[in-house]
């Protein structure tokens, strides 16, 4: 989308401005979204969402590909498409809640989920690479249209969907539709934030890095996709290993290791070492957020999961865009160093306070009388 805006108006500010707005709104509108979900399921919600989602990024494409379209016309579709963004992840992490007793179970499924995400953080890059040398970069918003419709439907449809989320609905319906517990979602939303900031700042200062020392951005990729398998390497171990303590007692610890890899990241004297604190801070990020979505998947009662795990995505996923902001306005007056010293401090203190901030949370399923938390499709 940058590429398409970037080359269709001449001007990588107008690009940055349409896709800060695309974010925004993807971002500020998710837990609205993920409410509709809940409220009427997947298949009532995320089929109308993602076709709105699919025709609204092939209007954009569309337009783009004529020559000299007005920045209006290309901007419009852009920003109301992310409006209505399906929130696949969190209904879809909602849905594993329902139907897997073993947790476990739950909790590898939901570190795959993280290196999935990796998996295409590296290689969805690429296959833009490869699609414009044959086509203008619409046609790789075209193709993202068609894939995020398709996928929608595969995932509404199934049959496990169909069978979770009209129960989910009628304990949501008995408890009167509303949620008291939101103190339990503190801390997995605080590390999220935190989380976010530092791989907002890290991704501008890997380049910025680079470029201080007279690299070509080719390096920077690989630098990232070091942060991405470490991330990935991470996720699988997290989620073989049968933790004996809480998941709110690894939380910190996990935001706190993130934070120390992105301090050492700043002491780095060449790419190659950074390369490797990179790949160290990455070690922590999946299990961070995976970690994350099982403590909001816990503290919600069914009928508000979906609401719960947004949250989370929220938290990250507006931490992302900040941080990259604040290490813009920084970076030009602070060495690269203690930027990363920074954007680790942040991590530490967003496990700290999240620390402090699980005393006293007590989850849906611990609160008295709530038994029902246990019956699941």
């Amino acid at each position: 989308m940058m590429l398409t805006v970037a080359r269709g108006t001449g001007s990588y500010a107008v690009a940055g401005t349409v896709m800060a707005l695309f974010g925004a709104t993807s971002v500020v509108l998710s837990p609205v979204r993920a409410a509709l979900v809940d409220r009427y399921g997947p298949r009532r919600a995320l089929i109308p969402m993602a076709s709105l989602y699919a025709g609204l990024l092939a209007a954009f494409a569309a337009v783009a590909w004529l020559p000299g379209a007005p920045t209006v016309a290309l901007g419009a579709p852009a920003v109301a498409a992310g409006a209505c963004t399906p929130p696949l992840g969190p209904t879809m992490r909602a849905v594993w809640g329902e139907v897997v007793e073993d947790e476990l179970l739950l909790q590898r499924a939901y570190s795959l989920d993280g290196v999935a995400e990796e998996i295409l953080f590296v290689s969805g890059p690429l296959l833009v690479g490869v699609i414009v040398r044959f086509a203008p970069p619409a046609a790789g918003v075209a193709l993202s249209a068609v894939l995020v419709w398709a996928g929608t439907l595969a995932f509404a449809l199934s049959p496990v969907v169909a069978g979770v989320r009209p129960a989910a609905a009628r304990s949501a319906a008995r408890s009167g539709g509303r949620w008291r517990g939101g103190r339990a979602l503190v801390q997995p939303v605080v590390v999220a934030t935190g989380v976010g900031l530092s791989l907002g700042a890290v991704d501008l200062l890997v380049m910025v890095f680079a470029q201080q020392r007279r690299h070509g951005d080719d390096v920077v990729a690989w630098v990232l996709a070091a942060l991405s398998v470490g991330s990935a390497l991470g996720g699988l171990l997290n989620g073989a290993v049968d933790w004996r303590t809480s998941a709110r007692a690894r939380l910190p610890l996990q935001a706190g290791g993130l934070g120390l890899a992105l301090i050492a990241a700043g002491l780095a004297p060449g790419l190659g070492t950074l390369a490797v604190a990179v790949a160290c801070a990455g070690f922590f990020v999946a299990p961070a957020l995976t970690t994350s979505y099982l403590i909001a998947d816990d503290a919600a009662p069914p009928g508000h999961r979906t609401r719960a795990g947004a949250w989370v995505n929220t938290a990250v996923n507006a931490g992302n865009v900040g941080g990259a902001a604040a290490v813009g306005l920084l970076v030009g007056h602070l060495s690269s160093g203690l930027c990363f010293a920074l954007s680790g401090a942040v991590a530490i203190v967003a496990g700290l306070l999240s620390a402090r901030g699980a005393r006293g949370a007590t989850t849906w399923r611990e609160a008295p009388g709530n038994t029902a938390g246990t019956t699941r499709l």
